[in-house]
């Protein structure tokens, strides 16, 4: 078998482009006996920590790429329509600095240079070239188009350009999929290669992992340009289904004319070194009073918290609060109290509605003090160790309620105090689950939407347990009757094609990320389309301990917003207006009539 690496793949994460599942794409890389893959999405980067750690735990090295956006001037300046100034450049990451540099150039494509696509320019990847390799691109490459212009001066000039920036870190990319296009421009691209004594590499540009998934692929890019499967002016692949996982002996077999661009995949495979920091707390920094630290600030702030509350400190609360105390410390989790009890203070000081408490947390007395819950845990006999406790492996989570109408305020009171580049909501993905499956698919073959619609019903909608479409085939008789119709087979089997697979992004409702540093030392961020709020590109999963072991470490905060808390607080609002009475809701009698 020959020695191959595919460095050219787009997965689900290319959404509503790419096919590929990370589960799937580590089984069909040991298929075929390979120890490395990467992964090169379209101008973003959501899929990297889980492609990384699902390849660390198969012992196959994961590369971490991009396949960017490149303005051919400033990249501020508009396209006048969409494609005009959007050319395809290939990134990989060889080291950690690569990696950093990568999230940097992705982010600064979504916030500087997003027209249409998140685009970067030269001047922008030459500050951020340390430790990335550069492939020259598909057939809509950067260097591609300017062959294909007949700008042959401007190629030589440019791609001596890149030599010397990059160094031994830029390969002229050769890729064939049958298109007549590609073999002419393959024919240019070696003769630079020759008379530039520049390296060629071989590359496939995977967008599902089976020559069969072409059409359900193909279906996606329906779904994803709003257009009918049956319609000819349209984005399509289907023409070529070569856009496969292929094996490497296929590969060597395509470019047997050219063996040193097969074996250069294996170089620069090996050359690349990423190692991601992940299972490691990453706590903001609290701004502390002279001679404070956060352990003896966080007990100040408590005992007058609870000295208020009670007039004095009894013994066993004492006991209580010390052992709580404790345990937070020796779990290093001492910031993440002070964060909470600042952000919440401020809130009620504005007069902003607050939540008493929700959860495990209002068996704290330490969250009790410092007034991050109204709730006496000793008065509703309610444990510490539902909350925290010595064995417990994961950092606290408190959510909090805010008035919904108010509670951008508290978000940006936070932005401004710890760092707008250190704060940003999170990111969360919708998947095509089977209901949406079907009608997705449905309305891309043209049927009219009650048949899609009626099929949909039929498969079972328990949260809860959630029940795949060819289990539920298998197992719904009327479902597995129209199963054995030709026309619903069709829809049936693409949508189980593209069942579970990323459909698209959005915020979410809570969840908010307080740094350290500058976000984009620890994930790729985006703008939100609605907002213009800083998102993160990764999602819970990879960004929350709390959630997963393997997840870059960063705390999340979650910020609520309730309409009924916005209700009682108008309501009392109203009362101190018009009737001058102050009501304080933490301290009405519980038995008051």
């Amino acid at each position: 078998m020959a020695d191959f690496v595919h460095l050219h793949l787009h997965s689900e994460y290319s959404m509503l482009d790419g096919l590929t599942k990370f589960s799937q794409l580590v089984e069909k890389v040991k298929e075929h006996k390979q120890n490395a893959v990467a992964l090169t999405d379209h101008g973003n980067m959501h899929g990297a920590v889980e492609f990384y750690n699902i390849c660390k735990r198969s012992e196959i090295n994961p590369i971490v790429g991009c396949e960017v956006y490149i303005a051919k001037d400033k990249l501020t300046q508009k396209q006048k329509h969409v494609g005009e100034d959007q050319a395809h450049l290939t990134l990989l990451a060889q080291n950690f600095a690569g990696y950093q540099n990568l999230m940097r150039l992705v982010s600064i494509a979504h916030f500087e240079g997003f027209h249409y696509k998140p685009r970067i320019d030269e001047e922008t990847l030459f500050n951020h070239s340390e430790g990335i390799i550069v492939l020259s691109g598909c057939i809509n490459g950067y260097f591609s188009k300017l062959i294909q212009q007949k700008k042959g001066g401007e190629v030589e000039k440019k791609l001596d350009q890149y030599k010397q920036i990059f160094k031994n870190r830029f390969y002229l990319e050769l890729q064939d999929h049958g298109l007549q296009d590609q073999k002419t421009l393959n024919t240019k691209l070696i003769e630079y290669a020759r008379s530039l004594n520049l390296p060629l590499i071989a590359t496939n540009d995977v967008h599902y992992l089976n020559k069969d998934d072409a059409q359900a692929q193909d279906a996606l890019l329906a779904v994803g340009t709003r257009k009918f499967i049956s319609e000819t002016d349209r984005m399509s692949m289907i023409d070529t289904p070569e856009f496969y996982f292929k094996s490497p002996d296929q590969m060597a077999d395509i470019f047997a004319d050219y063996p040193e661009a097969i074996k250069n995949t294996i170089e620069v495979a090996n050359s690349c070194n990423l190692t991601i920091p992940t299972g490691q707390l990453i706590f903001p920094k609290f701004p502390l009073p002279k001679g404070e630290t956060d352990a003896t600030y966080l007990k100040k702030l408590t005992t007058q918290g609870l000295i208020k509350k009670f007039g004095k400190i009894d013994q066993n609360t004492q006991e209580r609060m010390e052992y709580e105390l404790k345990v937070i410390h020796d779990k290093g989790y001492d910031t993440y109290f002070l964060v909470t009890h600042d952000f919440v203070k401020w809130a009620k000081d504005q007069g902003i509605g607050v939540g008493p408490g929700r959860g495990s947390a209002a068996g704290s007395i330490v969250s009790y003090g410092l007034d991050i819950t109204t709730i006496n845990p000793f008065q509703h006999g309610l444990p510490f160790e539902r909350f925290l406790n010595p064995q417990r492996p994961t950092p606290p989570d408190v959510d909090i309620d805010f008035a919904d109408d108010r509670r951008e305020e508290v978000i940006q009171y936070v932005a401004k105090k710890y760092g707008h580049d250190v704060v940003g909501h999170v990111i969360t993905f919708g998947r095509m689950e089977a209901r949406v499956a079907i009608r997705d698919i449905g309305r891309v073959l043209g049927m009219p939407y009650e048949d899609p619609d009626r099929i949909a019903k039929l498969v079972p909608n328990n949260p809860q347990k959630k029940t795949s479409l060819k289990e539920a085939i298998n197992t719904v008789t009327e479902l597995g009757e129209y199963y054995k119709q030709p026309k619903y087979r069709k829809l049936l089997d693409l949508a189980m094609k593209v069942e579970g697979t990323v459909r698209h992004s959005s915020v979410h409702a809570a969840a908010v990320i307080i740094a350290d540093k500058p976000l984009t030392e620890y994930t790729p961020i985006q703008q939100d389309g609605k907002t213009g709020d800083t998102v993160t590109q990764y999602d819970m999963y990879s960004l929350d301990c709390n959630i997963n072991d393997d997840a870059i470490g960063l705390i999340k905060f979650d910020f609520l917003g309730l309409r009924n808390l916005s209700t009682i607080q108008a309501a009392v609002n109203l009362i101190k207006e018009n009737q001058n009475k102050e009501i304080d809701l933490d301290n009405i009698p519980l038995d008051d009539k």
